[in-house]
């Protein structure tokens, strides 16, 4: 699923969500195919993550270990 944060200055009711209620700077996901639905109001919606994108991972560093010299 896409993902689009809303940047409009209030909360907003999303019905195509069951209703749900979305707070500014929130982010949610989105069917897909209703993505361009979303972004084509860029004074209310972002996009965060287009559609079909991959999941973004968090990449965690392993620690280092010093050498036995």
């Amino acid at each position: 699923m896409a993902r689009v944060r809303l940047i409009g200055p209030e909360p907003v009711t999303v019905p195509e969500l069951g209703d749900r209620v979305i707070q500014p700077d929130e982010v949610v996901e989105v069917p897909d195919a209703r993505f361009d639905g979303y972004v084509c109001q860029p004074g209310t919606w972002q996009s965060v993550e287009e559609p079909g994108a991959a999941p973004k991972k968090t990449a965690v560093k392993a620690a280092s270990k010093g050498s036995d010299h």
